[in-house]
């Protein structure tokens, strides 16, 4: 089933363009970093800029794959910018970020697919701002495991992995990846680091069951999990997957109590909740239930 893409009333957010907002624009354009904020189409950038938060998406802004749900941009990656690690730092710094959040394109003609970029982006941030906390959001490096080490090794605070969706609809959106090779990503970054946090977040709207929801947030504790995101899928335009069904704020805070009822250590769930929306408090509330 297909449903209009018209917004319901508890998806609407005011338009973006306060004075945060516009002075971190700047910034990041003076000093040629992308976001996900706005690579994505997020529906918070308006609320998190003026926080003064942002998700930084490093390795460019050209995708090798093209997930049907994603609005990035997808082709043949033309550079690798070395550079990009000291830079990102230097903004963090001026910035005086407490927490970062840094994620990447896919770039499956890497060998390591963008795992040694990610590791000095951790490491030069920590040079200069020891007592900053990073979370990575990382792509699955094609089931490369030492590449993952790479990221581990660097030691984040968080390491994040979407599994995105329900393994039915899982290659239906995500052809080039692998569900079970998601999960076993997360159970192999708890395994290298135990007092990491390790996240994933998932969309609903792509047609999945309820029942599928319950079973996925299974198989994600099942494999060593602590915080999950759960938010409302929005078909970026007419060219990508359709939207089958809005999820009520009640449904959210329903799935909500599902996944703490399964052991979570935090849940957050909402119609305009994404993986990196209030970033900083996830990581604080799995920390102090946790003890690491």
């Amino acid at each position: 089933m297909v449903v209009q893409r018209r917004l319901p009333e508890w998806l609407k957010v005011k338009a973006p363009g306060g004075p945060n907002y516009l002075d971190l624009r700047n910034r990041f354009r003076d000093n040629e970093l992308h976001t996900v904020c706005e690579e994505a189409h997020c529906p918070n950038i308006g609320d998190c800029w003026e926080r003064r938060t942002a998700t930084f998406m490093i390795l460019g802004d050209t995708c090798t794959r093209a997930c049907s749900y994603c609005a990035v941009n997808t082709g043949v990656p033309l550079t690798l910018d070395l550079e990009e690690p000291a830079r990102l730092a230097g903004t963090v710094e001026r910035m005086n970020l407490k927490y970062v959040v840094i994620t990447s394109v896919n770039r499956d003609e890497l060998q390591d697919g963008g795992a040694y970029i990610f590791a000095q982006c951790i490491t030069q941030i920590r040079k200069r701002i020891p007592e900053c906390k990073i979370e990575v959001l990382i792509p699955d490096f094609c089931g490369n495991w030492d590449a993952l080490k790479v990221v581990i090794d660097a030691a984040p605070n968080t390491l994040n992995h979407n599994i995105e969706t329900v393994s039915r609809v899982f290659p239906k959106v995500r052809h080039k990846g692998n569900y079970r090779q998601s999960l076993d990503l997360l159970s192999r970054a708890k395994d290298m680091a135990p007092e990491s946090v390790t996240k994933s977040g998932m969309m609903v709207g792509l047609g999945e069951t309820w029942k599928e929801i319950i079973e996925t947030m299974s198989d994600l504790r099942s494999s060593q999990c602590d915080l999950l995101t759960i938010g409302q899928y929005l078909r970026p335009s007419d060219k990508h997957v359709p939207l089958a069904k809005w999820y009520t704020p009640e449904e959210f805070d329903q799935l909500r109590q599902e996944g703490e009822s399964i052991g979570f250590s935090h849940v957050a769930s909402g119609p305009l909740v994404r993986s990196s929306y209030h970033a900083d408090e996830q990581h604080e509330s799995v920390v102090s239930k946790l003890g690491i």
